[in-house]
């Protein structure tokens, strides 16, 4: 038997047998001096590549399969020494553009003293015989990169960080990284998507921040507020910030115990702190009045102070544009009327004055459900819009709802990110208050996805003496993003609304409809008759949810399939309110994966593995690649060597795009054969199947139920517990979110009914 304890040997890469570039698990064979045979060398550590000299440092063990190797606790990189290893080091494709050929002349011109150039002096480069100097600046710069690459890769690594974690993070700082972390470890949790709270107070333990630092407390609360606008919050009440922040930091020695006062006093002394720092805001919590320096802030409203100042602006926007004086349109009676008779249709009395309002307003909301002529009021709005001269932009939050208003108007309808003028290279809107969209109209689709982030964007956008109509259904759930902008506006008394209620003949005839109207008001929704033909809602109860699941994998890959001629990953959605349990989007993917597309080259990421024909969802906004948070693609190639794939993003839209991944970034992406309700806001498809069970209990709610069937457009097959489906229909709560923005339109409308200046709400006096 070896010897267990650590030694330490040097010696030249001959073969990479492994590696996972997401856990840094990596099978090496060196060649050592005075050993006859290759040393095995296994463990989590940097990449190294074949050539490259090695200081390891590890404990010997026998593998049953694999015979003697070293179980390394530390890999170093060492200098080549011959001028065969060095050539082999820089040829070994660690620096992007050196290849054989060209190691090869680098080593010739430089000799031994090669990587001590490349190290002190790496502009010589342009110095090789025939390289030229565009491809010696190239290489000088990929040289820069790799060194600042593994100097933060030796440091984050040494500091608790793992080699995919330590990739992301240099990713996103660059050559600063290390001053960065060293600075401040607690931003990690805040710019580099996927790493979280617990991930950077790790690193920060390693780099000696201690478990009672008041500066450890702020970056939990801050996280914590961060948490609360992830989930849809724009502010958390005091109290409930502190609790939660808590948890975070996990200093009780029973996590089912109620954090001691002593640490709810070091938080609140904390929160304070983040207070007179303006990193956050607190307001009274019975009004719109900010504490004062000194009070007490146990049961203040606390926003984060960027999430405060787009609240405020953005009521402040909005109150103004409802309460502006603009003339109607001339001409309003005679172009309707011209509208009725070329369309053949007759307004309803709420959809005329839906259009009258239009007209007349500069802005105004117009919402109701499925089959209340919501399209046919927009074609009317533009219809009179038109005649009057006026220029008209469409949007949508979607590609898909952006394609969809196009397809019902016959007119350009753009995403509000193009509308806008995103520009991924600064992170914001090219169009805002001193550029405004050039429009004299603005006509928003889907607008309960419009979260306050981007309704802030959008109004800021509209031009003086412009329309803006939003029109959507506000039963919905809201926003995937924080707030809930259309119900608030609505809900302040102060934005102009229409809401639709009658339902259209046509629409009548379809129980998808039917049911969406009965399921909001609290109804069971009707069943079809047996063997009706033209049915498109049907009800399939079962209680056990592996049962279910088995109905669901059945129902999409081959009974609705065969008798809608649906095509199971085109067309067929399963909704399911949660991403955990037995009826969750991850079991759901897993099952359905395995029946529609089970083998192939794939990609692994924990317990999810993407192949070839997959269909896929974006989890976050990636502005680089211009995808966003619930776009859905198909995976179109894997590249298992380069570990790498492409997504098509193909909603039929002119944003219709092919998007790499490296495996840093597959964490962006997930399964998308089943996702949750929230995830589908602003999708249609042609059949959409929801489980609804008991095991759903905390998500249950009849406007949960509303939005997933109301995503259907051929076909919706519920699999339900009738007792899941009882308790959805009893539960009169909508989605409570912390928002404040109806009580400023309110305040701010009557600011400028006294003609008072337009301060912030709520700033001190």
């Amino acid at each position: 038997m070896p010897d267990r304890r650590e030694i330490a040997v040097e010696g030249e890469v001959a073969v990479v047998t492994y590696e996972n570039a997401e856990s840094g698990f990596r099978v090496v064979k060196i060649d050592v001096p005075e050993r006859r045979d290759r040393l095995t060398v296994v463990g989590l550590f940097p990449r190294v590549v074949v050539g490259s000299r090695v200081r390891v440092r590890g404990v010997p063990e026998v593998n049953r399969d694999h015979g003697e190797q070293l179980r390394a606790t530390s890999v170093i990189e060492l200098a080549p020494t011959t001028l065969g290893g060095v050539e082999k080091y820089l040829g070994s494709g660690l620096i992007k553009g050196i290849g054989g050929v060209t190691a090869q002349r680098i080593v010739k011109h430089f000799g031994l003293a090669t990587l001590k150039v490349l190290e002190e002096e790496p502009h010589r480069l342009r110095e090789v015989p025939g390289l030229g100097r565009a491809r010696a600046d190239q290489l000088i710069a990929s040289w820069n990169e790799q060194r600042a690459l593994r100097d933060v890769m030796v440091f984050l690594q040494a500091h608790g960080a793992s080699v995919h974690l330590a990739a992301r993070i240099f990713k996103r700082y660059g050559p600063k990284a290390v001053s960065v972390v060293s600075g401040d470890p607690y931003r990690l949790a805040i710019d580099v998507w996927g790493i979280g709270f617990r991930t950077a107070d790790r690193i920060a333990s390693e780099l000696g921040i201690a478990k009672d630092s008041p500066h450890r407390m702020q970056a939990a609360l801050l996280q914590t507020l961060r948490d609360a606008t992830e989930a849809g919050h724009c502010y958390l009440l005091a109290d409930d910030l502190t609790a939660r922040a808590a948890r975070l930091l996990e200093l009780e020695p029973n996590a089912e115990d109620a954090p001691s006062a002593a640490l709810l006093d070091a938080l609140e002394e904390a929160l304070a702190t983040t207070v007179t720092g303006g990193y956050v805001v607190a307001e009274e919590p019975d009004s719109l009045v900010r504490v004062r320096a000194g009070r007490s802030l146990r049961t203040a409203a606390i926003y984060e102070a960027r999430m405060y100042e787009t609240e405020t602006r953005l009521a402040a926007r909005l109150a103004t544009l409802a309460t502006s004086e603009t003339a109607a349109l001339a001409g309003f009676a005679g172009a309707v009327e011209r509208f009725e008779r070329e369309t053949g249709t007759v307004l309803a009395d709420e959809q005329r004055l839906a259009v009258e309002r239009a007209a007349g307003c500069p802005l105004l909301v117009v919402t109701g459900g499925p089959g209340v002529g919501k399209t046919t009021i927009v074609k009317a709005i533009l219809s009179v819009f038109e005649r009057a001269g006026v220029v008209t932009r469409l949007a949508a939050p979607t590609g898909r709802a952006a394609k969809r208003m196009s397809e019902a108007t016959g007119r350009a309808s753009a995403t509000l990110h193009r509308l806008l003028e995103f520009d991924p290279k600064t992170g914001a809107f090219k169009r805002d208050a001193k550029r405004p969209v050039d429009a004299s109209a603005i006509v928003v689709d889907e607008s309960s996805m419009v979260d306050v982030w981007m309704a802030d964007a959008l109004t800021q956008a509209v031009a003086e003496g412009a329309r803006l109509v939003l029109v959507g259904d506000v039963d919905q759930l809201p926003s995937v993003g924080p707030g809930s902008v259309l119900r608030d506006a609505i809900g302040s008394g102060v934005v102009p609304c229409v809401r639709l209620v009658k339902i259209f003949r046509q629409a009548e005839r379809s129980l998808i409809v039917q049911n969406a109207h009965r399921i909001n008001a609290g109804e069971a929704p009707a069943v079809p008759e047996k063997g009706d033909p033209t049915a498109d809602f049907f009800m399939m109860e079962r209680r056990d949810a592996d049962e279910a699941r088995g109905v669901i994998v059945d129902l999409v890959t081959r009974h609705i399939p065969r008798r809608f001629g649906l095509d199971p990953v085109r067309d067929i959605q399963v909704l399911t309110p949660m991403n955990r349990g037995a009826a969750g989007t991850a079991v759901l993917n897993e099952a359905l994966q395995a029946a529609l597309n089970p083998s192939g080259p794939g990609l692994a990421r924990g317990k999810v593995t993407f192949r070839a024909g997959d269909k896929v969802m974006q989890l976050r906004n990636d502005y680089d690649k211009n995808v966003y948070n619930g776009d859905v693609g198909v995976v179109a190639s894997v590249d298992e060597q380069a570990d790498a794939l492409v997504v098509r993003f193909d909603d039929g839209s002119a944003d219709a795009r092919e998007v790499a991944y490296d495996g840093r970034a597959l964490d962006e992406l997930a399964l998308a054969y089943a996702c949750t309700v929230h995830k589908s806001q602003g999708s249609e498809y042609p059949a959409v199947v929801l489980p609804l069970l008991t095991s759903h209990f905390v998500m249950l709610s009849k406007n949960l139920v509303y939005t997933a069937v109301t995503r259907g457009k051929r076909l919706v097959v519920l699999v339900a517990d009738p007792r899941a489906l009882q308790i959805a229909l009893a539960e009169q709560r909508r989605e409570d979110r912390q928002t404040r923005l109806s009580s400023r339109i309110r305040a701010a409308s009557e600011r400028g009914a006294h003609g008072r200046p337009g301060d912030e709400a709520g700033a001190p006096g």
